[in-house]
């Protein structure tokens, strides 16, 4: 029951994440807010990377950051981020409809350098942290960029302020 669920929040999230992925035009993708934060590419980037942490949660013990590897591809425009999008949300179904729901129960941590940087915890709880609300945190993020460039955003949970108001 629990698996249903997850995969019903998965797939239910990965489509707001496409409708907000395909509110962001190009000409914002170098958009940075300060020297110190990423441009909307980069976070865009990182968003769809999110999908991909699935099956290293649930196949692996521990990731260990100092070994990860994660091919961004080309972020230089919407259609190449949206293409690694779909990839790795087809990963992530993928690797949940086949995943052991006994396994929710075994703890995962991550690491950097042999040092805890997230301490070990039930699955279930890095996929409701690290996995779900990680990938809301940054949603929210880009839809700040996105109002500060400017630009619309979508209903994710329903009509914006801007949807019901009928502001153009």
């Amino acid at each position: 029951m629990i698996k249903e669920g997850l995969l019903a929040e998965l797939k239910f999230e990965a489509d707001s994440t496409r409708k907000l992925f395909d509110a962001i035009p190009d000409d914002v993708l170098d958009y940075q807010p300060n020297d110190f934060n990423w441009t909307i590419a980069q976070l865009a980037s990182h968003t769809a990377e999110l999908y991909n942490w699935w099956d290293i949660t649930l196949n692996q013990d521990v990731l260990e950051l100092d070994e990860y590897k994660y091919d961004k591809g080309d972020i230089s425009s919407m259609e190449n981020i949206k293409a690694k999008l779909e990839e790795n949300i087809a990963g992530a179904v993928a690797c949940l409809e086949n995943y052991d729901p006994a396994g929710f129960h075994s703890t995962w941590e991550m690491q950097s350098g042999g040092q805890t940087v997230l301490p070990a915890m039930p699955r279930l709880s890095v996929i409701r942290s690290f996995l779900m609300n990680h990938l809301y945190h940054h949603r929210g993020e880009l839809i700040a960029l996105l109002r500060v460039c400017g630009k619309r955003v979508p209903g994710l949970y329903g009509p914006t302020y801007e949807e019901q108001a009928g502001v153009e």
